[in-house]
């Protein structure tokens, strides 16, 4: 895609940018079908109680460990995506250096937050794999898998934007179509 004002085009990013992107797009395939799985087991949590009148214990410790699915898995990819909560017009307003800096205290702050997510999360997840929870065969603790896994890809993504913040992908200028006429 050009931009027309400019007449340029970003080079395809390299192979690592690529990487990132796939799992950025696994991570939100993965949060989409949590929400749907999520969608189906409260329909049938609706549907057994009202319907049937025989509700399952296993919906509710399914259904919370597909929310912390979609919603840690979700919010690293907004982090991938620059999508997140951001003041972006006091950031319009500043001067480039300013800018720069600003931008990767923010992203480093935000890398700080995820490693402290994917720590202390995989920390609970261990003390509580022995218990079972109750109404599923799942570990009492299973809620803490998605949130240590967002939380890393959160510091992948952050540690990423920083570094664009100061190598932002090359751009290559592009002949103008209608000027070889």
């Amino acid at each position: 895609m050009t931009d027309m004002t400019t007449g340029t085009a970003p080079i395809a990013p390299g192979a690592g940018q690529r990487l990132l992107d796939r799992i950025a797009d696994f991570a939100i395939y993965i949060a989409v079908a949590a929400l749907l799985g999520l969608v189906v087991v409260q329909g049938w949590q609706v549907f057994a109680r009202y319907v049937l009148n025989d509700s399952p214990s296993w919906t509710e410790p399914v259904t919370l460990l597909l929310l912390s699915t979609a919603m840690s898995l979700g919010a690293a990819c907004g982090v991938h995506t620059n999508r997140h909560f951001g003041f972006f017009l006091l950031a319009a307003y500043m001067g480039p250096r300013l800018r720069r800096a600003v931008d990767t205290f923010v992203q480093l702050v935000i890398g700080v937050l995820g490693a402290y997510l994917a720590v202390f999360a995989m920390v609970l997840l261990m003390d509580g794999l022995d218990i079972k929870a109750a109404g599923a065969n799942l570990p009492q603790s299973i809620n803490y898998l998605p949130l240590s896994v967002g939380g890393a890809l959160m510091v992948l993504f952050a540690l990423n934007r920083a570094w664009r913040v100061h190598f932002p992908l090359a751009v290559v200028a592009v002949e103008d179509a209608e000027g070889d006429r």
